[in-house]
């Protein structure tokens, strides 16, 4: 989804907060269901749990894709019309054929019958497919994750937890070269002649075949969800014999005993079968004993401001490359794809084994995540000083005349030098001027005929071209937007290269923050906690971030495009400088605010450990009278005390 945002958003003309609400319906499929899933699926067969989401995720990857066999055919904004016929003697003149189009259609039909043919409402089926997808992805982290913790080694949770992660992070790689790859093709790719499009995928008005990805990922996911169906229930402790009872439960008291305790300890009752209203009866006091956890709420409310950022982040990112620094959608996605997952993927798997190489405990995975964190928001700040000035476009951000101009008023987009011509101010169809400037559209340029056909059209005596050029020059303009500056490109390298740099350092935090997660509370709650973290996390950390980073976007924007029907559609052209400032605004604060909390958080975990180190001694004194009775006990707890030992001092 992450990847289609910008193509969904210019295929049914919706402004970013509403995209930003499509994004989050896959949280609302979460919210739904998450605590019961969490809850009852940790005394149900898990795996089978998971194969059953992986297929109502690809139920809901064919739905989101379904709008596109329902619509007509994309129409793109245009203020001329483009004949691709090579023998044609046709000689467009845009400065006398511009005011027709959107003005006239709204007159010769009724506004509800011309949405209904354009399908604007479509996106609901996108809406309701996400939701689906999201519903379906909901037992996967809390049940496998649990799973995963229950049957391993407690010093190899870490590592394995750091391989899934990195594992999971290459299905959002493809994702984003898959999408990269779907943003080149046309939306209606096999059922148009594309000779007649006279777009390329670098024009703002350009959609690719977003459809092309869910339908690819939907079978995807429907095969990978088989092999859960094969798997046990339950599997043998990794390093001890398998018990030869298929009736009794596999528990970890060994195990338990290194997690961070509460106070009330009933580790050592075997578990009996328990019927569905004895477990719906237990679930509000084991939410009762998590939530009186010292740590969980604060673990959970780091987790929140930090996703908060993230996501907003990276829904968002795509676009900020393209407006900052004026790279197409697909080459934004592709580049996100290869370079900054794969960082990300290796600082999870760096994490990782940095926990298990150094046998870090609670303390030093906080550590750990707290440096992370800490790094890879110095590493954000210098975003703020690479980045490129704002596109040339008449009008908007420069004047007629070359002049620095920021205007948000669509009357700037007139001039002296075009007020004969009775242009649109409402239409979008860019072209750029041999001066390097663009103008919105030809009849804005003021050019008086046109020669050549189809993506090979240029517009001759262009009167506003003038303005800038000393007499003699070149007074033509060709289709589409010009290129920025060639410093800009220099820019945009260092900005990958810090961009990169940044994803792993913060990466290295991930597998150390859930190992913080996981030793902090009773390993009966394991499953729970994760299901309740999951639930707050992705219910206020993923559905508001898209639509409010979304809307104050929506503030910069400079030039709004139309909609067949009329009425404002996607955003064209914003202010480069004011959306920087915005975006990189809105992650600098929270993710500030994030690293307050981690602070906070470390020293809560230090004194916390203390305490238990503190009762841990005072157990081990009373029983030192009773060893030669009791030595079993006294081993176990002097190894406990050595290890708290030596995790506090890490």
């Amino acid at each position: 989804m992450k990847s289609s945002v910008t193509q969904i958003e210019r295929r049914f003309d919706i402004p970013s907060s509403l995209i930003g609400v499509i994004d989050g319906s896959f949280e609302i499929g979460n919210l739904l269901v998450i605590a019961f899933v969490s809850y009852f699926g940790a005394k149900l067969h898990r795996p089978r749990l998971i194969g059953a989401g992986c297929l109502i995720m690809a139920a809901g990857s064919l739905c989101t894709a379904l709008p596109h066999f329902f619509q007509g055919q994309y129409k793109y904004e245009t203020s001329v019309s483009h004949s691709t016929n090579a023998n044609s003697t046709e000689n467009i003149l845009p400065c006398l054929s511009n005011q027709t189009m959107t003005e006239d259609l709204t007159t010769h039909e009724t506004r509800a019958a011309c949405e209904k043919e354009a399908g604007s409402s479509m996106w609901v089926y996108v809406f309701l497919g996400n939701m689906l997808r999201g519903i379906g992805e909901t037992p996967i982290m809390p049940l496998g994750v649990s799973y995963l913790d229950d049957f391993s080694r407690e010093e190899n949770t870490a590592f394995y937890l750091a391989c899934i992660q990195t594992v999971g992070i290459l299905g959002p790689m493809f994702g984003f070269m898959l999408g990269s790859f779907c943003a080149k093709l046309y939306v209606d790719i096999g059922s148009v002649d594309l000779d007649t499009v006279t777009i390329n995928y670098k024009d703002s008005r350009w959609v690719g075949a977003w459809w092309l990805g869910f339908i690819v990922t939907g079978v995807v996911m429907l095969l990978s969800g088989i092999p859960f169906w094969f798997l046990p229930k339950s599997l043998p402790k990794q390093g001890e014999e398998q018990s030869q009872s298929k009736n009794t439960e596999l528990t970890t008291v060994a195990e338990q005993e290194n997690f961070l305790p509460q106070d009330n300890q009933d580790h050592e009752e075997k578990e009996k079968p328990v019927t569905f209203s004895e477990l719906a009866k237990d679930f509000f006091p084991s939410l009762k004993r998590l939530f009186r956890n010292s740590v969980f709420p604060v673990i959970i409310l780091t987790a929140l401001v930090s996703v908060n950022a993230f996501i907003g982040m990276i829904t968002f990112k795509p676009k900020y490359m393209e407006q900052v620094y004026g790279q197409s959608s697909s080459k934004a996605i592709l580049l996100i794809g290869i370079m900054n997952l794969p960082a990300v993927a290796l600082g999870i798997i760096t994490g990782g084994f940095v926990l298990k190489r150094f046998k870090l405990g609670v303390i030093g995975a906080a550590r750990v995540a707290l440096s992370s964190s800490l790094c890879s928001f110095c590493l954000l700040l210098t975003q703020y000083f690479l980045h490129c000035d704002n596109a040339e476009v008449a009008g908007l951000t420069i004047s007629y005349q070359g002049a620095p101009q920021l205007s948000y008023q669509p009357d700037t987009l007139l001039s002296q030098c075009n007020m004969g011509c009775t242009c649109s101010l409402k239409h979008w169809d860019p072209v750029c001027a041999y001066n390097g400037m663009t103008y919105a559209s030809p009849c804005l340029a003021g050019c008086q005929s046109s020669t050549g056909t189809g993506k090979e059209m240029v517009f001759n005596n262009c009167t506003c071209i003038g303005e800038i050029l000393t007499p003699g020059m070149n007074m033509s303009a060709v289709l589409g937007q010009c290129s920025r500056k060639s410093d800009c490109d220099r820019f945009f390298k260092f900005y990958m290269a810090v961009s990169v740099l940044g994803a792993f350092v913060s990466a290295c935090g991930g597998t150390p923050g859930y190992i913080v997660l996981l030793r902090s509370i009773q390993p009966e709650l394991k499953s729970l906690a994760l299901g309740m973290q999951t639930l707050i996390v992705r219910t206020l950390g993923g559905i508001p971030p898209p639509i409010y980073f979304g809307a104050l976007i929506d503030l910069t924007c400079l030039k709004w495009g139309t909609k067949r029907c009329g009425g404002r559609g996607a955003c064209r052209l914003y202010d480069a400088n004011a959306f920087r400032n915005t975006f990189l605004g809105l992650l600098y604060a929270l993710y500030l605010l994030t690293n307050l909390l981690w602070v906070f958080l470390y020293f809560r975990i230090v004194k916390r450990q203390k305490k238990i180190s503190l009762r841990n001694q005072a157990k081990e004194n009373g029983l030192e009278g009773n060893e030669a009775t009791n030595g079993h006990a006294n081993i176990n707890i002097v190894k406990n005390k050595e290890d708290l030992d030596r995790e506090s001092t890490i």
